[in-house]
């Protein structure tokens, strides 16, 4: 994601520092409008579950979205904040308590 800015090695041989870091320092910092979190716990599946109804991992998402260069976190920002990107719901849900009997 950080071809087009420079080199991505010098922040990523940073202990702890990894592509998902790099990528997400080139979207915020530098203002990369490509860069792209692989590597994402929720991202590959919301991207799935939004554009095909079905997770997808990270090399699926990449291949999604190729499209889309040199635009792929605009694109996947704007699916986040339009209120369309979804994933299933999952786990039993707490019933509302009523406050007055506590």
């Amino acid at each position: 994601a950080l071809e087009r800015l420079g080199d991505a090695g010098p922040l990523t041989s940073l202990p702890g520092v990894g592509v998902w870091t790099a990528a997400e320092t080139a979207q915020r910092a530098l203002g990369d409008t490509d860069a792209l979190s692989v590597g994402d716990y929720h991202l590959s599946a919301m991207v799935g579950w939004t554009l095909l109804g079905r997770p997808v991992d990270d090399d699926a998402m990449v291949e999604l979205l190729e499209p889309m260069r040199p635009h792929r976190y605009r694109a996947v920002r704007l699916l986040e904040v339009s209120g369309l990107a979804r994933l299933p719901r999952r786990g039993p849900r707490l019933p509302i308590q009523q406050i007055s009997r506590l």
